[in-house]
């Protein structure tokens, strides 16, 4: 039985991951901001109050993870902005840099320490933040701020390789979610089970990898 903390567990791909990794028996800790009526029934280790843009306060709203012994960590919690070349919102900007990757980087700093030998982290990321795979432009908040996530995964799977903690950055595809007015091609389900199997494939050898759900390994 693993044990599992996955952030932005309150809905969407967040609240797929808990389920299926309930399913497996695995132990399961709900982290979000405000617990949804799903996340209280489905049998997880909820915590609220977990903002991931309050940087300031994540140490104090982590605490009652400091007696766990973690195996899998899911910096999932994420925010799409939607600002143009020709309508900036520099407040958006900042904030979505906030919740997308300064926010994974800190929760991972803090619960690094209680991470197994062997552990592994999981950054919720999107192609989006692929310089490559930008055919369309636009989304400047987003496509900036998950491009600093994978800058930040890639790091972390360096430093974190000596002690046995292999990190991925992981694209859960278009998925029907909330954050797209449920206008993705694949499940939340589909996209959490993809999720699992990639997570259950990370290595240390395979470290810094940046993957779509599917196994495609996507370009930077």
């Amino acid at each position: 039985m693993a044990t599992v903390v996955i952030t932005g567990a309150g809905r969407g791909i967040g609240l797929a991951l808990v389920q299926g990794y309930l399913q497996r028996g695995d132990k399961v800790y709900g982290l979000c901001r405000h617990a949804t009526k799903e996340l209280l029934q489905s049998g997880a280790e909820v915590l609220e109050g977990v903002d991931v843009a309050d940087i300031t306060g994540l140490a104090e709203a982590l605490k009652p993870l400091t007696s766990v012994q973690i195996d899998i960590l899911i910096n999932n919690a994420g925010v799409l902005g939607n600002e143009t070349f020709d309508r900036p919102d520099p407040a958006s900007v900042e904030y979505q840099f906030k919740v997308n990757a300064l926010g994974p980087l800190m929760v991972s700093q803090l619960l690094a320490p209680h991470m197994q030998k062997g552990g592994k982290i999981a950054m919720v990321t999107s192609r989006m933040g692929s310089m490559a795979d930008n055919g369309s432009g636009g989304y400047y908040g987003y496509r900036m701020s998950k491009a600093a996530l994978n800058a930040a995964g890639v790091s972390m799977a360096r430093d974190l390789g000596e002690r046995g903690v292999a990190v991925a950055l992981l694209h859960p595809g278009y998925v029907q979610t909330q954050m797209v007015n449920f206008g993705g091609d694949v499940s939340a389900d589909v996209s959490a089970s993809r999720l699992m199997q990639r997570i259950d494939e990370l290595n240390l050898n395979n470290s810094g990898r940046f993957w779509h759900a599917n196994g495609e390994v996507l370009p930077w």
